[in-house]
């Protein structure tokens, strides 16, 4: 026990800083061990990297990746010595195979993500709002409930850089109304995010290891509600009631955009179907998913002459040059492309944190915390306790070390920790990918203090929020969940 409380701190630290890795524990405890203290520290210093990535311009995956191979090396040279080499190797390979189906379904949503974005369907909705000339508090609540709505589907990233886009073009110069926003379609995407699979990686975890099926999710749509609208109520109140200068911005769709909609939706209910009906991994579905894609991208490339050919000649008879030359500089539809877009260094940094925690899961770290957090505390202020401390190091970390240490928790839990989650990266801007990604796009308007200024109003949000489930859903609470 007394091993276990000086362990306390730099355990709980680095479980939390670390996705998903092997639920088991090695033969060898390695927790009191010189090598276990060095791979702590290791871990530590790269994540210190990554949080220092906006100062020194190094790219997050580098830090991990390289901690990731030195900590497993460590493992791997205390096993052979003690003669059970076999154990750490199969370790890896579980933890590899954890992070292999996260990486294939999220290749597969990025890539729809970037074929829409390439189709110009984000920008349609963008110059929508933007010929509407709504005033700056009409624009603030759209954008918000939008954020809200999207993310189940884009994921929070993707949707917080669209509507902030929005807000930059229309608001342009306006650096109090620009922060404002940006910290309100921040809270917005993250509570969007928590209550789908698809909406953060954190509910995708959830889903995939099947602690929650999907429709499970939805119990979380009220307390996700409440956890936006009281920050963006209080905010809203300082929105000045005045109209952005007009814009003009028409934007085309291209050539099946809203068909390649059709198949995303389609691609999501093949993974759905895949995982409740079939009881297969959802990956499955997904990648059947790609396959969609790549069809319909085939038809894309084999029609497009006929439709270049029609188009130009509507535009001669029309005499309308500027849409000729335009039609000369189509470039086809090319799913690779797509592919090879996504955010590699995102999936890289993911790979590394799941193996750097995979590691120190292996070695015995996890599940002292696990015995710290859900034995010894109440699992309902453990969760909650959890959320908070995901505000400063993400929710993603979070949520894998929770899901790496598998405590015994009801039903109720599950989805509160999924809710907390979710949403407690909200309270600091670098508390989630969503915040992160805003202070490199409105970077000067969108900042660490000014979103640590309305961190009151978000608290009160997330509290509200927790309190929500545990009354609207208290009857979960009772029912265990997977152990």
């Amino acid at each position: 026990m007394q091993k276990q409380k000086l362990l306390f701190w730099p355990a709980l630290l680095l479980s939390l800083f670390a996705p998903a890795a092997s639920a088991a524990v090695g033969a060898v405890d390695l927790t009191a061990s010189i090598t276990g203290f060095v791979a702590i520290g290791i871990f530590v210093l790269a994540y210190a990297l990554v949080m220092a990535e906006e100062k020194i311009h190094l790219r997050k995956s580098k830090p991990v990746l390289v901690a990731a191979g030195i900590i497993w090396a460590l493992i791997g040279w205390q096993y052979v010595q003690a003669g059970h080499p076999a154990e750490s190797e199969a370790a890896f390979r579980h933890t590899l195979l954890e992070f292999a189906e996260l990486m294939l379904f999220l290749l597969v949503a990025m890539t729809y993500i970037n074929a829409l974005e390439e189709r110009r369907l984000f920008d349609v909705l963008r110059s929508w709002l933007v010929r509407k000339g709504f005033s700056y508090r009409q624009l603030f609540w759209i954008t918000g409930v939008l954020s809200f709505f999207i993310s189940p589907i884009a994921d929070n990233l993707t949707t917080a850089l669209l509507m902030c886009a929005v807000v930059m073009k229309v608001a342009e110069g306006d650096k109090k109304f620009i922060n404002l926003c940006c910290i309100n379609i921040v809270v917005a995407a993250n509570a969007g995010g928590a209550f789908s699979p698809f909406g953060d990686i954190t509910t995708l975890m959830v889903w995939q290891a099947g602690l929650l099926n999907f429709a499970e999710f939805l119990v979380l749509f009220v307390p996700a509600v409440v956890n936006y609208l009281v920050p963006a109520v209080l905010m809203s109140v300082f929105v000045e009631k005045r109209k952005p200068a007009a814009l003009e911005d028409d934007i085309e769709l291209k050539r099946g955009a809203l068909r390649i909609l059709t198949l995303f939706l389609l691609t999501i209910a093949t993974a759905v179907a895949f995982h409740t009906v079939l009881h297969l991994p959802p990956v499955l579905g997904m990648m059947t998913g790609l396959g969609y894609l790549q069809f319909f991208g085939y038809f894309l490339q084999l029609s497009l002459p006929g439709s270049l050919a029609r188009k130009r000649a509507m535009a001669e008879r029309d005499g309308d040059m500027e849409r000729i030359k335009a039609l000369g500089q189509v470039v086809p539809f090319d799913v690779f492309s797509r592919v090879s877009r996504a955010e590699w260094d995102t999936l890289l940094f993911f790979y590394g944190v799941v193996m750097c925690v995979g590691g120190l899961g292996f070695m015995g770290y996890l599940a002292m915390m696990s015995d710290l957090l859900y034995t010894q505390w109440d699992a309902t202020w453990a969760n909650v306790a959890l959320g908070l401390i995901s505000a400063v190091i993400d929710n993603i970390p979070v949520m894998f070390a929770v899901l790496t240490m598998q405590p015994e928790m009801s039903h109720g839990h599950w989805l509160l920790i999924t809710l907390t989650a979710g949403v407690g990266g909200s309270l600091l801007s670098i508390g989630s990918a969503a915040g992160v990604a805003l202070m490199g796009q409105a970077r000067g308007y969108y900042t660490f203090a000014g979103h640590l200024k309305w961190a009151p109003a978000i608290l009160l949000g997330y509290i509200a929020s927790i309190l929500v489930h545990l009354w609207l859903n208290k009857a979960s609470f009772s029912v265990f969940g997977v152990s």
